[in-house]
Parts: C-alpha cells; structure tokens; sequence
C-alpha cells in the first residue's frame, strides 16, 4: 500500500511543480493543512474520495491517472470519424451538431 501512496504523492508533485505551486498553494485548493498535504506528497497520508474528487475538480487531474498513473486517451470528434465512411461524414456532422444544440439547451436550463 506504501507504494501506491508513494506514487500518488509523487504524481502530486508533478502536478504542483509543473504548474509551478508552492505546496501550501495546493493544500489551500483542497481544503486541507499543509502538513497533511506534505505527507500526501511523501507517501504518509491518503487521500479520501472527497479529496480525490477535489484533486479532479479544482487541479484537473483525472481521478484514474491520480489512482494508477495510467492516462486516458481523450477522443475528439475529428478521432471518431476518421474511420468513418466517407458519404457518411455528413451525417455524422449533423449528429453531433443536433447533441450540441441539444447540450446548449439544456445547460440553460438548468
């Protein structure tokens, strides 16, 4: 178990110096001291499922990658239709346009 705090302490890091944040910078976006994200880092602490959601929502980083450091190819729409036949491009392109709209409305909804 001490290697997989070890890893997730160190994918962190990663994070943090990357997008250049002091470590009490980090802890602050997660509601959290800063002794105890310190020992996040170094493999000492665990994180709850209410922090790991906080870690996606407010650093970005996917919850799966976080876990295992395995990351998740994103999939465009340009990635999708490469396989397509090309007379049915068309009407792959009014599809996602007509979900569009559809996620447009909703969200204005709500």
């Amino acid at each position: 178990m001490s290697d997989i705090l070890s890893d997730i302490g160190m994918r962190l890091k990663q994070w943090r110096k990357e997008n250049r944040y002091t470590q009490a910078e980090t802890a602050s976006l997660l509601e959290m001291s800063l002794n105890f994200y310190g020992d996040i880092e170094r493999g000492r602490c665990r994180l709850s499922i209410e922090k790991i959601i906080l870690v996606h929502e407010r650093l970005g980083i996917d919850p799966t990658y976080l876990l295992t450091g395995e990351k998740r190819q994103s999939v465009g729409f340009y990635d999708i239709i490469k396989d397509c036949p090309k007379d049915k491009i068309f009407d792959m392109e009014q599809i996602v346009r007509y979900a569009s709209n559809l996620y447009r409305r909703n969200d204005k909804d709500d």
